[in-house]
């Protein structure tokens, strides 16, 4: 070794070993354990006994384990992806309530577009069960089911004709038209209840619908004449009535005025003026209230029957269509400003000649979007388009992705939902195969084929009213005396008729009290919740703080492998220069006693005690000259020729 490096050598043995200075991997363990801020390591290294370093070295493991342990279920905590849920109170302002009459329009205005429908309809029930005789069914059946088809040739019976079954004959029915019984092709689809188990008939009624071509027909059978009726009604009514424009349609319904006797809202007095038209393709001229017009959204000022919404509904009863409708009264819904009023599902039937009190407690939501749910917010991401003119919910969407299945598949619209763009209602003259199309597709859509309740999401805020409905005789049998005179001479300019307790009804809507449930989803777990349970186990078990894990993550991963990667690289270099490196020539044999074989070669120069304490070389002859000088002692075989700086003085 030369001078130089020698020097460097004695320098770091005599300074302290750093990290990443330490040359092997057991002094940097020593190192760490001795600088280390972690004080169970610590007490390993400079513990006196081994019983104490046993103990720590226990007790250090343990801890370790533990922190292993509660980090590995704070990490599976955080990724379930948990909420908690805060509950308060809050004030809150009142609802939009949009009410409709349960006849959508007036009789004696709609009827000439119904005769035909509604003679047939009335021959039909004759036919079946002898509306206009009392007489046995035995005698019914004995008379001729043709008789009643004499003087006509019916239009809708022939193109969706009505059949009776008898138990007996399964695959054979009974036209209504003909009387004859027929084959029954295709499948029989029974329309009864699935959940409630109702008594089997031994005779049913029910309709058949094929397609264009006839080849393809479904029997949609009914446990009851009534629903039989009232359905195949109800299919001739849509098509008429999606031929009819809008306007007229809204002409021939009730006005606010007609639908609206009296109104009160929080203890002061309103009209018509204050409800904003809406017309549902069902059940005609619908008014909201509260609708948030010129965004002005009303506010009670106290909760109670005192301070809610009170109306009285003219309900006339007299134009009621006795084969669309089979109950008389209103139907209500309470709903948000900007939400649609789906009242033909979760509206809430207002009884004739009875006070319908309506207390309401409402419960805002508000849930976590992805990866807590699969919520969505406005409806973005789902892939299906709004038809309504109104914030998303569950429900339009599904209304939404059927009426687009309905249009694709059968190329017009369900004429109980919105009109698509660039789309037309169905109607025979233009679909002719729509009624077959659309009951298969609405089977489909039941039994979840067509992929809307997968597509569909959940909105993420919603309100949701509950309501807890009373109800009372109104007026009573004193105050009916007086109280409807003056309603009749109140209205006298809408309505030319003595009023009767039946054509009326009076609805409460309040808030029990002001106070709005609020459920809100917050994740259980956060990243600076994570970090800090992190912190918190490694300081309790092992005293650590963020710079001691900085300390460990330098020590065990940085230093560790580099001094790893730095031997390898000390390996190879060796390696290869060894490889790369000509063959050294022998020395020429010299009889000099300097040069005894005795000696090895060492890095650092021997002195004279050791020079005379190396033991003599096997088979060599040791000179018998006197002890040398300390200049002679030099080792001249590993080079080549003589170095100019450790020549004496007149050698050569």
């Amino acid at each position: 070794m030369a001078p130089g490096e020698k020097i460097k050598a004695k320098i770091k043995k005599n300074l302290p070993v750093t990290g990443p200075q330490a040359p092997t991997i057991k002094e940097l363990m020593q190192w760490y354990c001795l600088n280390t801020n972690t004080h169970g390591c610590r007490r390993i290294v400079v513990s006196r006994g081994r019983l104490r370093r046993l103990l720590w070295i226990g007790f250090t493991l343990t801890a370790v384990a533990l922190i292993f342990w509660q980090c590995a279920l704070l990490v599976f905590s955080f990724y379930t992806v948990s909420v908690t849920i805060k509950v308060h109170f809050q004030k809150l302002d009142f609802p939009a309530v949009t009410i409709c009459n349960i006849n959508p329009y007036k009789y004696s205005v709609v009827r000439p577009l119904l005769a035909d429908l509604e003679q047939e309809t009335k021959e039909a029930l004759k036919s079946l069960y002898g509306l206009s005789e009392i007489q046995s069914r035995k005698r019914r059946e004995a008379e001729s089911w043709s008789s009643a088809w004499d003087d006509t040739r019916p239009k809708f019976l022939r193109l969706v004709p009505l059949l009776f079954f008898d138990e007996e004959e399964k695959d054979k029915a009974r036209d209504f038209v003909t009387g004859r019984k027929r084959k029954v092709s295709g499948s029989i689809i029974p329309k009864a209840s699935e959940v409630v188990q109702v008594q089997e008939s031994r005779q049913v009624v029910g309709f058949q619908l094929c397609s264009n071509d006839t080849s393809d027909c479904a029997t949609y059978t009914f446990s009851s004449g009534v629903n039989a009726i009232q359905e195949w009604y109800k299919l001739h009514y849509m098509n008429i009535m999606a031929q009819v424009p809008l306007e007229k349609k809204i002409n021939m319904s009730y006005s606010a005025e007609e639908l609206l006797v009296t109104c009160f809202f929080d203890g002061v007095s309103c009209d018509a003026r204050n409800f904003t038209l809406f017309h549902h393709p069902m059940y005609g001229n619908c008014y909201t209230f509260n609708k948030g017009d010129n965004a002005t959204i009303l506010s009670t000022s106290m909760g109670g029957s005192e301070y809610g919404l009170q109306v009285i509904l003219y309900i006339n009863e007299e134009e009621y269509n006795p084969f669309l409708v089979s109950s008389s009264g209103a139907k209500v819904i309470i709903h948000r400003q900007d939400e649609y009023p789906f009242i033909e599902d979760v509206g809430t039937e207002i009884e004739t000649a009875m006070a319908t009190s309506i207390g309401m407690h409402l419960t805002e939501s508000f849930k976590l979007s992805e990866p807590y749910s699969q919520c969505t917010e406005d409806g973005s991401e789902v892939p299906v388009r709004n038809i309504y003119n109104a914030a998303y919910s569950l429900q339009i969407c599904l209304h939404s992705c059927f009426q687009a299945k309905m249009v694709e598949k059968c190329g017009c619209a369900q004429y109980s939902q919105p009109l698509p763009p660039a789309a037309n209602y169905c109607n025979y003259q233009q679909h002719p195969n729509w009624m077959y199309c659309y009951y298969q597709l609405h089977q489909a859509f039941v039994q979840e084929e067509l992929g809307c309740q997968a597509v569909c999401r959940e909105a993420c805020s919603f309100k949701e009213w509950t309501l807890t409905t009373s109800l009372a005789q109104w007026p009573s049998v004193v105050s009916e005396k007086w109280l409807l005179p003056v309603l009749t001479w109140d209205q006298s300019r809408q309505i030319n008729k003595k009023l009767n307790k039946t054509d009326l009804a009076k609805l409460l809507i309040f808030y029990k009290d002001l106070n709005q449930r609020s459920i809100m989803e917050n994740p259980a777990n956060s990243i600076e919740m994570l970090l800090s349970n992190f912190g918190g186990q490694l300081g309790l078990w092992m005293s650590c703080s963020v710079v001691c894990v900085i300390e460990i993550i330098e020590v065990f991963f940085i230093d560790f492998f580099s001094i790893i990667a730095r031997r390898q690289w000390q390996k190879a270099k060796e390696w290869w220069a060894l490889r790369q490196a000509p063959p050294c020539p022998e020395a020429p044999p010299s009889p000099r006693g300097q040069d005894n074989p005795a000696l090895d070669i060492d890095d650092d120069l021997p002195t004279f005690t050791s020079a005379l304490r190396l033991p003599p070389a096997p088979g060599a002859q040791v000179p018998g000259t006197p002890p040398p000088r300390y200049n002679t002692l030099r080792l001249e075989r590993a080079f080549s020729t003589q170095l100019s700086d450790t020549q004496l003085p007149g050698e050569p």
